[in-house]
């Protein structure tokens, strides 16, 4: 069985497909979207972070250390990064689970094993699993294995996709999978370089391609003040995806609740104090794609 880096198995799902599912989260992605909501996901490696806040001083965390990586100052533990191999010691020691390790190297007939006990759940309410990150396409074999066992036991499979990477890698995944989630965050290439760090050209492209071979795809926009919530922008992801014959398309309103884990990871959360669109934007957004004839929903 293939060997990958997952993040979490988050059971209990109700917002990455039909159904209740369980989602399967997989680390590494090609993006470094502004307002990433998984940033711990970002990576490919496995991280360890600090929560102060949780400390109760007992020190267990620094005689478990391999790499005596760790030392306590006056009102704090420090870590020397150079040192530190993320190997999660600190958090298998922590009484208080002040140190919290992202992500674990699990095979796949694992994490499937683990998956399936709740079998029962998808099968009561039309659902299954998602596979999402991350980006799942950027550990490919990892995840196509894990869709053939799916596939194999007969549980719906979903895949959460941003869809950049090469059309030879996502185009594998379409027999295995009865659903796309797939990611516009924006139509302009500039502004997605700029706030998603790479061009669009590629995930276009390959939306293009996969709406005439998939199963079925539904469409998510995450909704950014400022960013790509005008009409004009609406109105042209509405016009696009209704020329490509996909049908459904979700809204998801931006939260700034990531904000705290950019912090915890080291990581410089750039959007600041941005307020989540209102009710009443939503609303209106919803209204312009429905106008197109298109199935359209708020949220996952």
């Amino acid at each position: 069985m293939i060997e990958g880096v997952v993040g979490n198995i988050q059971k209990f799902s109700i917002h990455d497909g039909p159904g209740i599912r369980s989602t399967l989260f997989i680390k590494g992605c090609p993006l470094i979207c502004a307002w990433c909501h998984n940033p711990e996901s970002i990576s490919f490696e496995v991280q360890t972070i600090w929560q102060q806040d949780r400390c109760l001083g007992c020190g267990d965390c620094l005689s478990a250390c391999p790499a005596q990586a760790l030392r306590i100052n006056e009102s704090d533990i420090a870590r020397d990064k150079s040192i530190c191999r993320n190997c999660g010691e600190c958090a298998e020691a922590c009484p208080a689970l002040a140190w919290k390790r992202h992500g674990y190297r699990r095979g796949t007939a694992e994490v499937i094993t683990d998956i399936l006990k709740d079998r029962a759940f998808y099968e009561s309410s039309g659902g299954g699993v998602t596979l999402s990150g991350g980006e799942p396409l950027c550990q490919p074999e990892f995840s196509l294995e894990a869709l053939s066992l799916l596939k194999y036991q007969g549980i719906h499979a979903a895949l959460d996709t941003s869809g950049h990477a090469s059309w030879e890698i996502l185009e594998r995944f379409v027999p295995l999978t009865d659903l796309f989630l797939y990611d516009i965050k924006h139509l302009d290439t500039v502004k997605h370089r700029q706030y998603m760090g790479v061009d669009n050209d590629l995930i276009l492209s390959n939306l293009e391609k996969l709406a005439s071979r998939a199963k079925e795809i539904w469409v998510r926009i995450p909704i950014v003040p400022g960013v790509n919530d005008d009409e004009e922008h609406i109105l042209a992801v509405g016009d696009l995806i209704k020329r490509l014959g996909i049908k459904r398309v979700h809204l998801l309103p931006y939260h700034g609740l990531a904000e705290n884990k950019y912090r915890k990871l080291d990581m410089t959360y750039t959007l600041g104090s941005l307020e989540p669109p209102s009710a009443e934007k939503m609303q209106q957004l919803h209204n312009i794609l429905q106008e197109q004839h298109l199935e359209v929903h708020i949220g996952g």
